[in-house]
C-alpha cells in the first residue's frame, strides 16, 4: 500500500469512528457560522467516509462538483436541482454533463442520512452537506482540514444560461484564469491552490486530446513519457468520454504533488500545464512544490474565501 492510500485509510477509520461517536444532532436556526449544527457535521462526515470506501472517485466528483457549483450563482446547490419541463437547470449545460454521478450521489446519502433525524430533517440545506462534505472528502484523501461557515441557504432557481461563461475552459491560458477567478473575488494565488483540486479525480480524454494529436502535437510543454502514456491510454478515435487520472503519481491522495507533476511536464490540461510555463506564475508553483504545508495553508485560505 502506497503512502496516499496508507493516509486515506487512516483517515477513512478515524471518520467513521468520530461518526459513531457524534453527539445528537441540533439544527435549530441559528446565524451564519461555523459549528453551525451540533452533530451534523459528523453524520455528513460518516456517509463520505463510506461512499469514498466504496469508491475513492467520490473524492474528485465531489470536489469538482463544489467548484462548478460555487462558480454559477455562488455556493447554493443549484447545480443539483434536476431540470424540468420548463426549465433546462444547471447540471445539464455541456460544461456540467460530464460531472460525475458519485459526486451527487455523496450529496444526496449525505442529505437523506441527515433528514433522517427527526430534528434535522428538511432544516440543512443541500448547500451546507455539499460544503461538509466536499471539505470531509479533501481530508479524507489526506489534505488539510479546515473548518466551514454553515447556514446558508439552497438556491431558488438553476438555469442552463447562468454557466455560461462562468467555468474555466481545459485549455485557458494565464490571463484567462485569473479573469474569471477574479470574477469571483479570487486572486491568482487562490486560482493557483484551487487548480491543485486536479491532484484527485478524472478527466475526460476529450479534455486534452488536442494536446496528444494534431498540427502542432504532442504539446511540447508535456513530457515525452507522460504524453506517450495518455496516447496510449486515450488512443485515436477512443470514446472522447473515456477518463484518466488527473494525477499520475498520487491519483487518490490531496497533496501538493500536482504542482511537482507541472514541474515535470506532467500537467493533464493545459490550463494545468500553463501555471508552471507562464513565469508569472511559476514561482508560486515551485514554492508550494517545495512545501506542502505552504500549500495547505494557501488551499485553506482559498477554498474558505
Amino acid at each position: 500500500m502506497g503512502t496516499g492510500s496508507m493516509r486515506l485509510a487512516a483517515a477513512l477509520v478515524a471518520a467513521l469512528a468520530l461518526a459513531a461517536a457524534g453527539s445528537a444532532p441540533t439544527c435549530a436556526a441559528q446565524p451564519l457560522r461555523r459549528n453551525y449544527y451540533a452533530g451534523v457535521e459528523s453524520i455528513v462526515r460518516g456517509v463520505v467516509a463510506r461512499k469514498v470506501q466504496q469508491t475513492g472517485t467520490a473524492i474528485g466528483a465531489t470536489v469538482r462538483l463544489f467548484f462548478h457549483d460555487c462558480f454559477v450563482e455562488g455556493c447554493d446547490a443549484s447545480v443539483m436541482v434536476a431540470s424540468t419541463g420548463n426549465n433546462t437547470a444547471e447540471k445539464d449545460h455541456p460544461n456540467n454533463l460530464s460531472l460525475a454521478g458519485d459526486g451527487f450521489d455523496t450529496v444526496n446519502r449525505a442529505k437523506a442520512a441527515v433528514d433522517a433525524v427527526l430534528q434535522c430533517r428538511n432544516k440543512v440545506s443541500c448547500a451546507d452537506i455539499l460544503a461538509m462534505a466536499t471539505r470531509d472528502a479533501i481530508a479524507l484523501a489526506g489534505g488539510p482540514s479546515y473548518a466551514v461557515e454553515l447556514g446558508r441557504l439552497d438556491g431558488l432557481s438553476s438555469r442552463k444560461s447562468s454557466v455560461d461563461r462562468k467555468l474555466p475552459a481545459p485549455f485557458f491560458n494565464l490571463d484567462q484564469l485569473n479573469k474569471i477567478f477574479a470574477a469571483n473575488g479570487l486572486s491568482q494565488a487562490d486560482m493557483i491552490a484551487l487548480s491543485a483540486g486536479h491532484t484527485v479525480g478524472l478527466a475526460h480524454c476529450g479534455t486534452f486530446s488536442g494536446r496528444l494529436r494534431g498540427p502542432s502535437a504532442p504539446d511540447p510543454t508535456l513530457d515525452r513519457g507522460y504524453a506517450a502514456r495518455l496516447q496510449a491510454e486515450c488512443p485515436a478515435n477512443v470514446d472522447p468520454r473515456a477518463a484518466v487520472a488527473m494525477d499520475p503519481v498520487t491519483p487518490v491522495a490531496f497533496d501538493n504533488q500536482y504542482f511537482r507533476n507541472l514541474q515535470a511536464g506532467k500537467g493533464l490540461l493545459a490550463s494545468d500545464q500553463v501555471l508552471h510555463t507562464d513565469p508569472r506564475s511559476r514561482p508560486t508553483v515551485d514554492t508550494w512544490a517545495r512545501s506542502a504545508a505552504a500549500f495547505d495553508r494557501a488551499f485553506v485560505a482559498a477554498i474558505t474565501k
